[in-house]
């Protein structure tokens, strides 16, 4: 088996919820939009789409997401959690806590997260989550979770590639086997989610991998820009900002960047 092939029946071994059903597209326009469409028509937890090429991936923002054909880590699961529509987030911290440990047990690289849903590798997105919710009057009826890895490609060689993402391939200075690393993800992420639908929080474990935390930061949200220190995340996953003049801000969704490149309450 080659770095660039999926198998199917290599996806799912050992798992109780994830990849009880796996459909695979060599090429298919996005895989969180099949996902949904199969959520709405009833689809069963644990469903799996995964595909080696995507025509119209797409990240948070409608953001498109770039990957040449079988090098990247393309797929998106259903879930039916039992939680409200405002604790829908949480899922989104189990699936990037999952990624995060099966990407360092697997490469032996040290993920982080930069909030609310990039990973980076030495601070540079190396993968990102995009999470769909269904919901119907106050029922969260679904979860579409997507992640996107980028492999085995050099990042330089794709063009239009955001400057500022690299590839495991890149980090590693050699291709890595897919199919390890997607059932490391799914085995990791199967044991976060079961624990967050045990009813644990998983609020400290996502901050302790936040590379968010404790930095000074500029966010785009809905209302316009905040700034100040990235101080905590509450047990949904949101941003609590500290503002220069005291004051707290809730964040639930925005675009962080950093202000500085060494700063926050560390200094």
């Amino acid at each position: 088996m080659s770095n660039n092939e999926i198998t199917l029946d290599a996806l799912a071994r050992d798992l109780r919820v994830l990849g009880r059903r796996v459909i695979y597209y060599e090429r298919v326009g996005s895989t969180n939009d099949v996902a949904k469409q199969l959520a709405d028509a009833g689809e069963p937890e644990g469903t799996l789409v995964v595909a080696d090429e995507q025509t119209a991936g797409r990240g948070r923002f409608g953001r498109a997401w770039l990957a040449p054909p079988r090098a990247s880590i393309l797929m998106s699961l259903v879930l039916r959690p039992n939680l409200s529509p405002l604790q829908s987030p949480r899922v989104t911290m189990a699936v990037a806590l999952g990624a995060c440990d099966a990407i360092h047990a697997a490469t032996g690289l040290d993920p982080r997260i930069k909030w609310p849903n990039d990973i980076l590798i030495n601070r540079i997105k190396c993968a990102g989550i995009l999470a769909e919710a269904g919901i119907v009057g106050d029922e969260l009826e679904y979860v579409v979770i997507g992640l996107g890895v980028n492999v085995n490609f050099a990042a330089a060689s794709v063009k239009d590639f955001p400057q500022d993402a690299t590839t495991i391939a890149d980090e590693l200075g050699k291709p890595f086997p897919r199919v390890r690393l997607v059932q490391a993800i799914l085995r990791s992420i199967e044991q976060y989610y079961l624990r967050l639908c045990a009813g644990e929080n998983l609020r400290a474990e996502f901050a302790r991998r936040l590379e968010t935390l404790k930095q000074c930061v500029r966010a785009q949200t809905p209302w316009g820009i905040e700034e100040g220190i990235a101080e905590d995340v509450d047990d949904n996953g949101a941003l609590l900002l500290r503002r220069a003049d005291g004051s707290l801000a809730r964040l639930i969704a925005g675009e962080v960047t950093l202000t500085k490149t060494q700063g926050g309450l560390n200094d």
